[in-house]
Parts: structure tokens; C-alpha cells; sequence
């Protein structure tokens, strides 16, 4: 196989780690960005997204031959997005060089006839291969100013932090990442992590059955959780419930045995706050420092990097998750004591369970009325009630594909802990009791393992 050279300002796919091929240019990285270690790479800005990522060159094909073969192959809407910028790029670089071509006529200077040039790797000037929609913005810029205040006068400091500030050029921490739990969610975070130059360790309960591609992709395995917090500087947990969370801390071979002064454990499970309270107060205990950032979003978005994370607690642990936030999500939120981003994490998914078992009766009751269920769907995405969610659920439905993107047992898990606080604060919540109930009835018929919208088999047994 003769080998392609490639250099800036090509157009390419690329295959990064588990994610089918992707348009990308081939661009100049950052002066600070190093060129990972005996690895003969290329730095590749994907259109369509944030991401920016060395590339080893045998993951590379140049774009123009083998665009028909990977349309035939790549399906989706953001895949068609992205290859629709690069067609939208390709047009508007040649509009400017007819432009350019004419002015030179025009004022009767000779056309030039030479190629435009192209940049090698240490040249500077890249102004005249740059996307026209990209933005100019320090990769170096201090968090502190990346931050966008959201909330001044509340009680809670309220702050966001967005991924796209820096447009996907993330500088990762020098700091070791651990991560346990390797589930739908947490698969989908390390990925992303890798992916952006982050040391990572991995555990996972059933360590064979998802530890194995991930050490193929870079990270290193804990033997168990007291180990990966022993070898690491902060330590993610991301598990299915408060029981999981607890097991995981207090218990054998658990994270509290290897926290020492200094370390940091980062809890992203949808717990409740007493839960969180408890894991923050035994943590501390011990010298080590807590935060809680569970993340609202799916599989999909957990995979393609734009979880929304919501965090709070220690904000100097927040802080030094600058850039394993910017890998994992688009957005981050800062929102003060620990437990509050837990109460917040349950009102979001209160909202979000209850809304889906609302599209699931309508579609029902629509059948039941002679209507179309499709026709229902194509006007409901008409109007103000159109989204990403509602579309591809309710398609899910009609093509009776439940392929988990987030387990309904977990949904109803969620509306479970935010009824009950909604009791301790003598709150009514007859919405999520009403889609409760409807959830248990879902898992009563052996849906627990399929995807939330599988509540819709509710309505017609």
C-alpha cells in the first residue's frame, strides 16, 4: 500500500479510536500542543464539531478519492452536516479565488497560474487555509476567563464553562485521571478523554468485558478502586445508583482506601443528595478533596462529546477538571455546596422522563384514535415542541428499535429520588408520580434494560 503524504490545509478522513471515519482538515496545531512520542501523526481539525486531535497517519485518507466510499458508509445527520461544511468550505475557498482572479483581471495584471501554496508543518501563516467560520481564540486562555457568569445574585455561585470558548483545541491536565465504571455514560468519557491526550486509568466491575478495548486505546487498567485512586491525581466515578455509589466508596478494596491528602474524587453518578452528603463527608475525612458533577445527556452525546455537566462542591477540584470537562461535555456548570448539583441533576431528569412517557401516550392515543402515528410526529416536529430528543425517540418507536441510549430503569430511578424530594421538601410532584408509575409498569414487563422510550410497551399491553 503506497503511502500518502499529506500536509497542512489537506482535506482528510479520519478515524479516531471507536468513531467512524470523519471529514477533517489537516491543520498546524498549537505552539504549545506537542507531537505525541514516536507516533507519526498529523493534527486534524473535524468538521462539524469542536474536536481537534492528532491522528496517526495510517487512520488517514485524503478526502476527494474516498468521499463516495465513506458516504456509502457513514450514515447520520451529523455525519451529513460535516461533510456538507466541507463541500460549504471547499465552495467559498474557490468563490474567493475566482474573486481574486477577476479583481487581478480587472485591474490588467497577469492571472497567476501557480497553485495556491501549500503551508508546511512549521509555518506560521495559516490565514489563508482557515475555515472562514472559525474564531480566533487562545487555547492558553486562563479558565477564569472562560468562565461566563450566569447568576451573580443568588445565594449559589452559578457559572458555566463552555468546551466551544476554545474551539475544541484542549490542552489536557498534566494531572493522572482515573475512571470507574464503564458503563453507557462512562464508556463514552473516557473515549473522549483519550482522545484529547488525557493519562487515564480504568476500572470496571466486569473488568474483561469493557476494560479491554480502552487499554487498546491507551489507558492503563486498576486492579481494583483503591488502586486507581492510590495512582491517580482525581478520580471519576460513574455508576448506576446511590447503592453503587456507597459500595463503591465504603467498600472492599473501595476508593476510601486509597485516598490520601490531596486526592480528588469526582462523583458523576445521578444520586440523591443524602447520598452525596455522605460520600463528600467521608472523602474529606480523610484529606482528600470531593466534588459532584453528575452529567445530563445520553449514550450518543456521552460518545460524541457533548454531555452537559453540573457540578458542585469543592470549585478548586472543579477548576483543575478544566480540560477533562472541555473533552466530555460542551457545557459546564458550577453551582456551589455539594448536593445542589444533585438536586438539580433529579429535577432534570424528573422533566425529561416525564415529557418522554407524554410523547409515548400520545403516540399511543393516536393509534387508538385512527390517526397517524407518523403524521403525529411530522407535525409535531413543526411546531414549538421540535427537538433532536423528540425526533429520534419517537422514530426509535415506530421502527421499534429500544437499543438502550439511556436504560429505563435508570429514567425511573431518577423520577423515584426526585419524588422523594420532593417530599422532603413538601414539594407536590403529581407529574412525575403520574410517569412513575407508568416506568413501573414498563419494567414489569421486562423492559428495565431497554432505552427510556421503551415505556411506550406501557401503553399497549
Amino acid at each position: 500500500m503506497a503511502t500518502v503524504h499529506l500536509r497542512i490545509g489537506d482535506l482528510v478522513w479520519g478515524k479516531l479510536g471507536r468513531y467512524p471515519p470523519w471529514p477533517g482538515k489537516v491543520v498546524s496545531p498549537p505552539k504549545d500542543l506537542k507531537k505525541p512520542r514516536g507516533k507519526k501523526c498529523h493534527f486534524v481539525k473535524f468538521f462539524g464539531t469542536e474536536d481537534h486531535a492528532w491522528i496517526k497517519v495510517e487512520q488517514l485518507k485524503p478526502y476527494h478519492p474516498h468521499k463516495e466510499e465513506m458516504i456509502k458508509i457513514n450514515k447520520g445527520k451529523r455525519f451529513q452536516q460535516a461533510v456538507d461544511a466541507v463541500e460549504d468550505f471547499l465552495k467559498k475557498a474557490k468563490g474567493k479565488e475566482q474573486n481574486s482572479e477577476s479583481k487581478g483581471d480587472s485591474k490588467g495584471k497577469k492571472t497567476s497560474t501557480k497553485p495556491l501554496k501549500i503551508l508546511e508543518e512549521d509555518d506560521e501563516d495559516l490565514s489563508a487555509l482557515k475555515d472562514p467560520s472559525e474564531k480566533p481564540v487562545s487555547s492558553l486562555e486562563p479558565i477564569s476567563k472562560r468562565l461566563k457568569i450566569i447568576e451573580e445574585d443568588t445565594i449559589t455561585s452559578i457559572q458555566a464553562a463552555d468546551s466551544t470558548a476554545i474551539n475544541g483545541s484542549i490542552i489536557p491536565t498534566d494531572k493522572r485521571i482515573g475512571f470507574l465504571g464503564l458503563g453507557l455514560m462512562g464508556s463514552g468519557v473516557v473515549s473522549n478523554l483519550l482522545k484529547m491526550g488525557h493519562v487515564v486509568t480504568v476500572w470496571n466491575r466486569t473488568a474483561e468485558k469493557q476494560c479491554d478495548l480502552f487499554i487498546q486505546e491507551g489507558a492503563r487498567l486498576g486492579r481494583t478502586p483503591a488502586e486507581v485512586v492510590s495512582m491517580c491525581d482525581i478520580t471519576f466515578s460513574c455508576v448506576s445508583d446511590p447503592k453503587a455509589a456507597r459500595d463503591l466508596v465504603l467498600g472492599p478494596s473501595g476508593v476510601l482506601q486509597g485516598i490520601r491528602p490531596g486526592k480528588c474524587y469526582v462523583e458523576m453518578s445521578t444520586v440523591d443528595p443524602e447520598t452525596i452528603t455522605e460520600l463528600s463527608q467521608v472523602i474529606t475525612s480523610r484529606g482528600g478533596r470531593f466534588l459532584e458533577a453528575p452529567v445530563a445527556g445520553s449514550q450518543q452525546l456521552s460518545n460524541d462529546g457533548m454531555l452537559v455537566i453540573v457540578a458542585a462542591g469543592d470549585r478548586t477540584v472543579y477548576e483543575d477538571c478544566s480540560s477533562c470537562f472541555q473533552a466530555m461535555g460542551k457545557t459546564s456548570f458550577f453551582l456551589g455546596e455539594a448536593g445542589h448539583a444533585a438536586r438539580m441533576m433529579l429535577i432534570l431528569n424528573m422533566v425529561q422522563g416525564s415529557f418522554m412517557a407524554t410523547i409515548a401516550e400520545g403516540l399511543t392515543l393516536a393509534q387508538a384514535t385512527g390517526q397517524s402515528q407518523q403524521t403525529f410526529l411530522d407535525i409535531l416536529c413543526q411546531g414549538q415542541m421540535a427537538s433532536t430528543f423528540v425526533d429520534q425517540k419517537c422514530q426509535n418507536i415506530l421502527q421499534g428499535n429500544f437499543k438502550p441510549d439511556y436504560y429505563l430503569k435508570h429514567i425511573q430511578k431518577d423520577l423515584r429520588l426526585a419524588i422523594s424530594m420532593g417530599d422532603t421538601a413538601n414539594h407536590p410532584t403529581p407529574m412525575a408520580a403520574a410517569a412513575n408509575e407508568v416506568y413501573k409498569r414498563a419494567k414489569a414487563l421486562d423492559q428495565s434494560d431497554n432505552d427510556m422510550s421503551a415505556v411506550y410497551r406501557a401503553y399497549i399491553h
